[in-house]
């Protein structure tokens, strides 16, 4: 088995598999990228048992053959070499030679055979949609999703495809984002569980691209196709919980500000919070917001007044920070709107500008008991 291939060529593809690899595997094989040769078609697969992803690579090859190559010796090799092309050609010692312009490496490879095989999805139900649409959507939710392990089903990101639209759900039951697309829709109506871990590696290689991506599903697991590569994970099992019934319909109480501003000021304040509460005080009255923290126990506090546009009754709300920071950093537009109806019930922030058509972005946040 020999083929000849550019080192950084590889050495991206190779980066973005390395990914699924866990710094500790229960089987030593799982430490490997499975080499699957046919002529000058190369698919490389990394997998951890729940997720399997492959790419498919352009090799200068006239053989067959597979092979498990160390997966962090070789991108560490991979990482410095300049642009050039290299040469593997498994000997029959048990190693794999790589030549390049400068010098040879031999690895000692495992057989091919022990890899776990990826998942066959049967009878799946399929859709289709932007590559950067799915990235977006995943930047959008990811965040707010939990890590209780007691609760599973709260850690990952809730899909849910209808013929109208489609939902992508996230919380951690302190803090929710829902994210809508009526500019794509799928053609029957599915709702899954996807972990996190593969919607992270989804993420960082769909954002900003243009390709289609294929979504197949089943019960069990799920498998996103695009371009040259394949990811299958297994979703995650149980009953998602009913986020709309969370959600307050009747919100008399709307302030609209500069994001930016309100995110500034929040980030000053929240110094100055208690730091096992992370609480800031909104204080709304008229066409003023006042934001306040207090540490008792240190005696620090501080106050900021901002101007803002703003409909409804007075009102005082505390909330956790941290959860309002992390909400604004996510969010790009120019203003954004903040909905409340009472100091117990959660508030709903949406941005004001800056959606595409069809794009829609709820974000509900739990208020904290203010203790006066």
């Amino acid at each position: 088995m020999k083929f000849i291939v550019s080192s950084t060529y590889l050495l991206k593809q190779l980066q973005v598999l390395g990914g699924v690899i866990n710094n500790s595997n229960t089987l030593p094989i799982l430490d490997n990228f499975l080499f699957v040769l046919d002529n000058t078609k190369l698919v490389v697969s990394a997998s951890d048992l729940e997720t399997t992803m492959s790419s498919v690579l352009e090799v200068d090859s006239d053989s067959v053959g597979t092979i498990a190559v160390p997966a962090r010796l070789l991108l560490e090799t991979l990482k410095t070499f300049p642009e050039q092309p290299l040469t593997f050609v498994v000997e029959d010692n048990h190693t794999v030679e790589i030549s390049s312009n400068h010098g040879k490496y031999a690895l000692a490879y495992a057989d091919g055979a022990e890899f776990p095989k990826a998942v066959e999805l049967a009878s799946p139900s399929s859709t289709s949609l932007m590559g950067d649409i799915l990235a977006t959507a995943i930047n959008k939710t990811f965040f707010a999703a939990g890590n209780d392990d007691l609760r599973p089903v709260m850690s990952g990101v809730f899909f849910q495809f209808s013929s109208e639209h489609i939902i992508f759900v996230a919380t951690d039951a302190h803090k929710l984002v829902k994210y809508q697309r009526s500019d794509v829709a799928a053609s029957e109506v599915a709702e899954f569980i996807m972990p996190k871990k593969p919607l992270n590696l989804l993420k960082s290689i769909l954002t900003g691209s243009e390709e289609q991506v294929t979504i197949e599903y089943n019960e069990s697991n799920a498998k996103f196709s695009f371009e040259n590569t394949e990811l299958i994970c297994r979703l995650i099992d149980g009953k998602y919980p009913n986020y709309e019934a969370v959600i307050p319909k009747e919100n008399p109480n709307k302030l609209t500000i500069s994001r930016n501003q309100l995110l500034a000021s929040v980030k000053r304040v929240a110094i100055f919070s208690n730091k096992t509460t992370h609480q800031i005080r909104l204080k709304i009255a008229g066409a003023e917001l006042n934001i306040s923290a207090e540490d008792i126990d240190y005696s620090n506090k501080a106050e900021e007044r901002l101007t803002c546009s703003y409909q409804g009754d007075d009102l005082q709300i505390g909330f956790n920070s941290r959860f309002l920071i992390e909400m604004l950093s996510n969010l790009t537009s120019d203003e954004v709107c903040l909905e409340m109806s009472l100091p117990n019930r959660a508030g709903i922030l949406t941005p004001v500008d800056g959606l595409d058509e069809g794009e829609r972005v709820t974000m509900l946040v739990m208020p904290v008991m203010l203790n006066n």
